[in-house]
């Protein structure tokens, strides 16, 4: 089936709910005529301490202001739990699925109301206070989720750290943020393997020496692993937090008051820590989560993404939360200890959203058809995708196989930055196409431009650099530190724009597709192609698990492409000649590739992204600097990469 006979059959098969399709109007039509009144509608999501009176001063221009909600006074942990006691207390709030298949447990939103107040006063006992840094560096267990709204209850500022990231780069971070205390565990449970997370926090604060603040390390028994324990600094999680009172008066924080920090892997110079504060980011995640995957009572929510990212932060656990749904965390890895993990799950939990990564998609599609089919899957509504573009045949496995034909996917864009979705599908409220992203949300206006950051005016089709003309309640503030950074980053590029950093298709219908990063685009003789449509074209080849396209320097064209490619089977992988012609004939001649690889495994964050740029680097011979590694979910990737592209490598 052709890429054309693919959009047309899903825009047929999928089905407008009229009464869906008036809603979202209306709503776009009142953000459109009156968006003070919109926003300030939307903030009656949260009960508040005091309700704001003004909902946007934002300016993109000069020293950009981000601002929302600057009047109001809230707090996110009572949002969270303290207003569904009354009417839920009793009703589950958080499923947990361990690393084993025979482990799991279930909190109502009592139970972890009243673990969130014993680790906030254990937290208060060690003198942290609001406004402290407190970084959490723990696996996808309860204790995460609880270590979060503890933070927020008591109004410290949480760094959620992801668990992969090395001892140099967790030191880094720790001093950057001037966490005063560290939450970790003894060892992090990872299919068959162990995660030394003690060890490595213990080698961070070695790294920092004199220049680091961390006062005070709290230690989870996640493996019952022995770790060293220094006396005075170290606690045990248990003895510390098991003592102390299930209730804790919560700190009432100004909706602008910072509520996290996150770091984002940067290709150059340090990491950013990027800044969001309590209540603009609170509404923008309850209201995201519930207008594109609002999960019915009595069912359960599952986003599969780890709490490190912001896919966790606001699809895992606050979105769900804030929302009163009930959300689902899974400790192990997706086909240990055999394939088909996941589909059990949503049996068992009765799933009814289930968002996961592209990524993710195309690994389960490498396990077959047969094996989502001998689960039920009956609970499934909805069906999500995020972190990057997704192509055309994996929405399309996705939609047939896991969703049986009746499940929505949506397919959303979004960023740390952003907070939450900016552009997505909304089911039932438009038809749906098969790698776009649809539209924006309500209450976000997207808008492309040109190389120069002038505005492509108009609703025809178009390509271009991805900008937003407004700001949006999740908005990220600043860069922690770094307010300048945040300016030119994000607003030097279009003036009164914020700048995403992708480029994006749009169509006749105003739908837009993710074309890829900007400096993913390649340009190759004058012709500007985006790695996006490289890798689908790449991936319309069923022999194809996956393929990762990148530009390098050419003498002649400027720039040459480079594909690295994943074979479903090693049985009888694809050969270069094959999949050139299937990207020439797809795309054009001009799209030849200079080189393709067939490679065991792509350098990934742990959330699944696929780092580009040390593709780059490799492909181009470049490899005595490679920067910051310890985003990577495995670093044993690249210098198999390295080995492989020296002992092929033709240079361009």
């Amino acid at each position: 089936m052709s890429t054309t006979q693919t959009e047309t059959a899903i825009w047929d098969i999928e089905t407008v709910d009229p009464a869906k399709a008036l809603e979202i109007e209306t709503m776009r039509g009142n953000v459109a005529s009156n968006p003070e009144a919109f926003w300030l509608e939307q903030a009656g999501r949260l009960d508040w301490a005091t309700f704001p009176t003004i909902a946007n001063t934002s300016s993109f221009e000069g020293d950009v202001s981000i601002r929302w909600y600057e009047d109001g006074q809230l707090n996110v942990s009572v949002n969270c739990l303290d207003r569904h006691l009354a009417d839920r207390g009793d009703e589950v709030a958080l499923v947990w699925q361990g690393n084993d298949p025979g482990v799991s447990r279930q909190l109502t939103f009592r139970e972890l109301h009243a673990e969130v107040c014993r680790i906030a006063n254990a937290l208060k006992s060690l003198g942290i206070r609001r406004g402290d840094r407190v970084a959490i560096h723990l696996p996808m267990t309860p204790e995460v989720v609880a270590c979060m709204l503890a933070c927020a209850r008591i109004g410290a500022v949480h760094v959620v750290l992801f668990g992969g990231f090395s001892p140099e780069g967790i030191g880094e971070r720790l001093i950057d943020s001037g966490a005063v205390a560290v939450i970790t565990c003894d060892a992090a449970r990872r299919g068959p393997k162990t995660i030394p997370h003690k060890v490595t926090i213990d080698a961070a604060l070695k790294h920092t020496g004199s220049i680091g603040s961390v006062k005070n390390v709290i230690v989870v028994n996640v493996s019952d692993t022995v770790v060293p324990m220094l006396p005075g600094r170290d606690h045990d999680y248990t003895a510390l937090v098991s003592g102390q009172s299930t209730t804790c008066e919560p700190e009432i924080m100004n909706a602008e008051d910072v509520f996290f920090l996150l770091y984002t892997s940067g290709s150059t110079g340090k990491p950013k820590a990027i800044v969001h504060t309590t209540g603009g980011y609170l509404v923008w995640a309850a209201y995201t989560v519930d207008v594109t995957f609002a999960a019915e009572r009595g069912t359960t929510h599952w986003c599969t993404a780890d709490v490190a990212w912001i896919t966790g932060h606001t699809f895992v656990v606050y979105g769900p939360l804030a929302n009163g749904t009930t959300t689902l965390l899974f400790e192990g890895l997706m086909g240990w200890p055999h394939a088909g993990r996941w589909w059990e799950i949503i049996d068992r939990f009765n799933v009814s959203s289930f968002f996961t990564a592209p990524t993710a998609i195309r690994a389960l599609m490498r396990d077959g058809d047969d094996l989502p089919r001998r689960h039920s899957l009956a609970s499934l509504r909805r069906l999500g995708s995020a972190g990057e573009p997704i192509s055309p045949d994996a929405w399309l496995w996705y939609y047939e196989i896991v969703g049986q034909k009746r499940c929505p996917v949506i397919d959303m864009w979004w960023q740390t930055e952003t907070a939450g979705p900016m552009l997505s599908a909304i089911a039932g409220a438009q038809p749906l196409r098969p790698g776009w992203a649809t539209t924006g949300i309500p209450g976000v206006c997207p808008s492309l431009t040109n190389e120069k950051g002038e505005e492509l005016v108009g609703s025809g089709e178009a390509e271009g650099c991805l900008c937003f003309n407004t700001s949006w309640p999740g908005q990220t503030r600043s860069i922690w530190g770094d307010h300048k950074r945040f300016c030119e980053t994000y607003f030097s590029f279009s003036k009164g724009r914020y700048f995403s950093g992708d480029g994006a298709r749009r169509d006749g219908q105003g739908y837009l597709m993710i074309t890829g990063r900007m400096d993913d685009v390649i340009n190759v003789s004058g012709h500007r192609i985006g790695t996006a449509e490289i890798e689908d074209a790449v991936a319309t080849d069923h022999s194809v698990a996956e393929a990762a396209a990148v530009g390098i320097s050419h003498d002649l064209k400027g720039q040459g492409i480079v594909v690295f490619v994943v074979a479903r089977s090693t049985r009888v992988p694809p050969s270069e000649a094959h999949l050139t012609k299937v990207i020439s004939e797809r795309i054009g001649r001009y799209a030849t590739p200079e080189k393709i690889y067939l490679v065991a495994e792509l350098p990934k964050t742990r959330s699944g992204k696929i780092v580009r740029r040390l593709l780059r680097k490799i492909a181009s011979q470049e490899t005595d600097s490679l920067g910051d590694l310890s985003s990577l979910a495995d670093v044993t990737v690249v210098p198999a990469l390295i080995g492989q592209v020296k002992e092929q490598f033709q240079p361009a």
